[in-house]
């Protein structure tokens, strides 16, 4: 099977496009043929190793210090399943399904094999394959982020930064579900898209910082890196809660401090994908409110293409590669 990998880290001229092994599934996973799949944000940190500030000797240590232990990339898909383990029981073949990898990588690919009790759900009726692919890591992410570690509810006011981005575009349309006023901070060119997924007002962060116009918010949600605890601090309430995805060693600092003083907090860390949330996810998909956003599509066979698009920054929700099978 055709699947992407990379052997060193640097520029997206080492990714490759390699004949390997199709998986077996073991006796409680899946295997899923894959149709759409996605470059995020994640797969540029991983590819580029690019990190939060102060987290890249760890992120070496995690991935491999001196070249990348694990070769694949990849974090969602939507697909087929076309075999399944004896002990398998949620699952059948000729499902149609969408989900993430978790911590793993490997969605890159023709084929993908992954546990039953992942985060795996079947694919929503109203969505094709390259429409679901978009889903899995900025609904998850924005979800696990919004609603258990923010706490979010009803009535609150809510800022998210990074609107329009592959997390921004969900988290907008999340905190909208939650009750929450929502604030998004995106580029000029963006900003018809945020009202449009629901943003009761947003903010051009080119004319406007939002730090200097006087709201306070109950949770700041910065879903890209590009602002910070000690910038948006002052638009906390006393008890507010600070969100950064991409944590650096400010942030941490911060929540360390706030374990211990109270008031307001910023907290960061990993948004563990589970298969309850993606159950959680395909309802608000099924029922209209949560749409996917996507801005290109690429076949697989041109993903360096689309790992430098995603890298310039400026993309409108997700990049979704479109994977064929050449069969007989």
């Amino acid at each position: 099977m055709k699947a992407i990998t990379f052997q060193t880290y640097g520029s997206p001229d080492v990714i490759q496009l390699q004949e390997v092994e199709k998986p077996t599934p073991k006796d409680n996973e899946v295997l899923i043929k894959v149709y759409a799949t996605t470059v995020t944000s994640g797969d540029i940190r991983v590819r580029s190793s690019t990190f939060p500030r102060g987290f890249w000797l760890i992120g070496r240590l995690m991935l491999g210090l001196t070249k990348p232990r694990d070769p694949r990339l990849g974090n969602e898909f939507a697909g087929e399943i076309e075999a399944v383990g004896k002990n398998v029981t949620r699952f059948r073949e000729g499902d149609q399904v969408f989900g993430g990898t978790g911590l793993e990588l490997g969605s890159n690919a023709e084929y993908i094999c992954l546990p039953e009790d992942g985060a795996i759900a079947l694919k929503p009726d109203n969505l094709g394959f390259e429409e679901a692919a978009a889903f899995p890591f900025g609904g998850l992410t924005s979800l696990v982020f919004l609603r258990d570690k923010g706490g979010i509810h009803s009535g609150q006011k809510v800022l998210i930064y990074g609107a329009s981005g592959s997390l921004g575009v969900y988290a907008v349309q999340l905190a909208r579900h939650f009750g929450a006023e929502v604030t998004g901070v995106c580029s000029t060119a963006n900003v018809e898209m945020a009202r449009a997924l629901g943003a009761h007002k947003v903010i051009d962060y080119t004319q406007e910082d939002f730090t200097q116009n006087g709201e306070v918010y109950d949770i700041i949600f910065d879903t890209v890196g590009k602002t910070s605890y000690a910038q948006g601090k002052n638009s906390l309430k006393p008890d507010g809660i600070f969100l950064a995805a991409a944590a650096g060693i400010p942030e941490y600092s911060r929540m360390l401090w706030s374990s211990i003083a109270g008031g307001k907090k910023a907290i960061g860390g990993v948004a563990i994908q589970r298969m309850e949330d993606m159950v959680f996810l395909k309802k608000l998909i099924e029922t209209g409110q949560l749409k996917p956003v996507i801005d290109r599509r690429y076949p697989l066979e041109q993903i360096a293409e689309a790992h430098r698009y995603v890298e310039a920054g400026h993309k409108k929700g997700n990049v979704v590669l479109t994977v064929g099978h050449n069969e007989n």
